[in-house]
């Protein structure tokens, strides 16, 4: 049956219409989407901030075996976390479990950890240290770790508000029922996480 413009019926679903919009922009669906989407775009840095620096590390692998004598375990250690840590997608669906979340996490952290053990080792190779393309990956590795901590705040700060507001009434109605929206894991600091790894010399 047609709907006449300027009938009574018409001007019953134009109400129902705007009185559907006010409820759903009040339960805070658009704000809950918009969340989401940070949180993916946030997530989105800090992937490619990991993969700039699992990048970076075959490099310094590289350069770090021309030194004669350099201990075999120390890079075999870096070698099998960068291989660990890249085996594991980071994919958009990885924030929403959190299970996937710490194993991947951990991968990380493992890395980190044998990057640092790496680079205090080269303290006893004066010739590395002085090495250019050595120096010039330590500046690169550096400069990668400040982003990565950069990106993972600004990954916190944004899951902080999603929860919230997933948490919150009303909108963790329209989160739960409506959009099928739960929290979102976010990193835990590891024991010394308050500082980024130390790669100067």
């Amino acid at each position: 049956m047609a709907i006449r413009f300027g009938s009574p019926r018409a001007a019953i679903v134009v109400a129902g219409l705007v009185a559907l919009a006010m409820q759903l922009s009040g339960c805070g669906y658009n704000r809950l989407q918009a969340e989401d989407e940070a949180v993916k775009a946030a997530w989105s840095e800090v992937e490619n901030q990991y993969q700039r620096r699992a990048d970076l590390v075959p490099n310094l692998v590289a350069t770090v075996k021309g030194e004669a004598g350099f201990e075999r375990g120390t890079l075999e250690a870096v070698v099998q976390a960068r291989a660990k840590a890249t085996s594991i997608q980071a994919t958009p669906e990885l924030v929403s479990d959190p299970a996937a979340f710490q194993k991947f996490e951990a991968a990380q952290g493992e890395l980190s950890s044998a990057l640092s053990r790496l680079l205090v080792t080269v303290e006893r190779y004066p010739e590395l240290k002085a090495n250019q393309a050595f120096r010039d990956l330590q500046v690169q590795l550096e400069g990668t770790e400040n982003r990565i901590s950069v990106a993972r705040k600004r990954y916190v700060d944004a899951v902080q508000r999603y929860n919230t507001m997933v948490r919150s009434f009303p909108t963790n109605l329209t989160a739960k029922y409506l959009l099928g929206l739960a929290v979102r894991p976010t990193f835990e600091a590891r024991p010394g996480a308050d500082q980024p790894p130390e790669v100067k010399f």
